[in-house]
C-alpha cells in the first residue's frame, strides 16, 4: 500500500468533454489510480415550505404565462428570485452570492419545454455507530482493484426491463449536465411515490457551490434505444414517453453539502440525494410510481462485503465511448474501497461504465431476500474499468425519511 495523488471528480456527465482535477490530499489505495466522480459529466433535515415549484405555459410566441402557488411565490421572494425573470433566463446567473447552497434552500420552478429532445441528447460525519451486521470490520480496509466488468446494453424497450431507471438532467455553471436515476419506493405514500434517488453530486455542487437547476427526471429515457442519428429527428415524446418530472424537493447528506467536492473522492460516502418530483404537464393525477408501474425499496441494513451478494449497476454512460444516449449495466460481487478511515467504506464493482452513470441505482438482494436499491454510482477511475458507491446507512435513511415525511398525504 502506498500513498499516491490520484485526481478523483464525481461521474456526471457535459456534453463535450470530462474533467479531471488534481487531488489536494494524498490518499492511500492498493495502487495509483486517477479517479472521477462518474456521476455527472459536462464534465440532514431540510426545512421550508413545501416544493418550489412553477409552471409555466408558453404562448408560442415565446411570452410565457407562469402559473405558480401563492405559498411558493412567497418562497422564491424570500431567495430573492422573481419568477418572471427566473424563466427568462436569470436561472443562467450562477454569481457565488446569489447561489443558493444551504439544505433549506433549495428551488426549482419548473419552466416547461425547457428541456426539449435536442437539449436532453446534448446535456453532462455523523456518529461512527455501527452493529455487527454493519460494516465495522471494513471501516478503512480497500480490497484489490476489481477487474474490469464490460457493461452490457439494456435491451430496448428499456420499460420492460428497467422500469424504474431513467435519466437525470439538470444545468449547472459549466453547462447542461446528466446523471442517472431510479425510481423508489415511499413509505409515506405506497403505491404512488414521487420519490427518485441518486447522487448528492447530481443535485449539489458540495463544499464550493449550491443547489443545481432545472433538474428533471426522464423514466426511460430514449426507450426504443434509439441511436443518436435516429434521436436527431425524434419527437419529445419519443424520448421521453412517460414525460419529463421536475424536481420539487431535493434534499442530499449534511456531509455532501460540507464536504463534497469534484474532485479527490471528497464526500463520496455520502454521496446520495432524494428528489420528490411533480410532472412537468400533468400525469391524470398519476403518480410517478403509478405511471412508471414500478418503484424499488431502499435498503438501508445491507450486508458488508463479506456476505454481500452480485449487484447490477444501471445508468446511462455519457463519456467516450458511449454517448449518454443508450441504458447499460453491469453485475458483480462489491469490494470494498475507503477513501478515508474516519468515513464509511464504499463499495466497488468492476465496470467500464463512465460519466452520465453518476447517480444510477445499484439493484442486489435486499435483507428480505427481493430486490432493492442498496447504492448509487459514486465515484470511479477516469480510465474506467470500476465503479463505487455509498453504503447506506443511518444518514442515507434519514435523508429518504425526511422527503418522504416532507409530503405524506399529498
Amino acid at each position: 500500500m502506498r500513498s499516491i495523488r490520484p485526481s478523483f471528480t464525481t461521474r456526471g456527465h457535459r456534453s463535450g468533454r470530462r474533467r479531471t482535477l488534481p487531488l489536494p490530499a494524498a490518499v492511500a489505495l492498493a495502487s495509483a489510480l486517477a479517479l472521477t466522480v462518474t456521476a455527472c459529466e459536462g464534465d440532514a433535515e431540510a426545512g421550508g415550505e413545501v416544493s418550489a415549484s412553477a409552471s409555466v405555459a408558453d404562448d408560442g410566441k415565446g411570452n410565457g404565462e407562469i402559473r405558480i402557488p401563492d405559498h411558493i411565490k412567497d418562497k422564491l421572494k424570500e431567495h430573492g428570485i422573481d419568477v418572471d425573470k427566473w424563466k427568462n433566463g436569470a436561472w443562467k446567473n450562477w454569481d457565488k452570492d446569489d447561489w443558493l447552497r444551504e439544505a433549506q434552500d433549495f428551488v426549482n420552478p419548473i419552466i416547461e419545454d425547457l428541456w426539449d429532445p435536442d437539449r436532453m441528447r446534448d446535456a453532462e460525519e455523523p456518529d461512527q455507530q455501527v452493529d455487527d451486521s454493519d460494516l465495522s470490520g471494513d471501516q478503512g480496509v480497500t480490497d484489490p482493484e476489481p477487474e474490469p466488468v464490460q457493461a452490457q446494453a439494456v435491451p430496448p424497450k428499456y420499460h420492460d426491463n428497467a422500469a424504474t431507471a431513467g435519466k437525470l438532467l439538470f444545468d449547472s455553471p459549466e453547462g447542461s449536465m446528466v446523471c442517472s436515476a431510479t425510481v423508489v419506493k415511499d413509505p409515506a405514500n405506497p403505491g404512488k411515490s414521487n420519490l427518485v434517488w441518486t447522487a448528492g453530486h447530481c443535485v449539489h455542487a458540495g463544499k464550493k457551490g449550491g443547489w443545481y437547476r432545472n433538474i428533471a427526471f426522464v423514466p426511460s429515457y430514449n426507450d426504443a434505444g434509439k441511436s443518436t442519428e435516429e434521436l436527431q429527428n425524434a419527437t419529445k415524446e419519443e424520448v421521453a414517453p412517460y414525460g419529463v418530472w421536475w424536481g420539487d424537493w431535493a434534499q442530499t447528506s449534511d456531509q455532501w453539502i460540507e464536504q463534497g467536492g469534484a474532485t479527490g473522492g471528497d464526500g463520496a460516502s455520502y454521496d446520495f440525494a432524494v428528489i420528490h418530483v411533480t410532472p412537468e404537464k400533468g400525469s391524470d393525477g398519476k403518480s410517478l410510481e403509478e405511471t412508471v408501474g414500478a418503484a424499488l425499496p431502499v435498503d438501508f441494513d445491507a450486508p458488508a462485503v463479506p456476505q454481500a451478494k452480485n449487484v447490477t449497476a444501471i445508468g446511462y454512460p455519457a463519456a467516450a465511448p458511449y454517448d449518454g444516449q443508450k441504458l447499460f449495466q453491469c453485475e458483480d460481487k462489491p469490494g470494498r474501497l475507503s477513501i478515508s478511515a474516519s468515513d464509511p467504506t464504499m463499495y466497488r464493482i468492476g465496470c467500464t461504465m463512465t460519466g452520465g452513470s453518476s447517480g444510477g441505482g445499484w439493484v442486489g438482494t435486499g435483507s428480505d431476500g427481493k430486490p432493492a436499491l442498496l447504492s448509487n454510482t459514486s465515484i470511479g477511475p477516469v480510465t474506467a474499468g470500476w465503479l463505487a458507491g455509498p453504503r447506506l446507512g443511518e444518514e442515507a435513511k434519514g435523508v429518504y425519511e425526511a422527503v418522504s415525511g416532507k409530503f405524506a398525504g399529498q
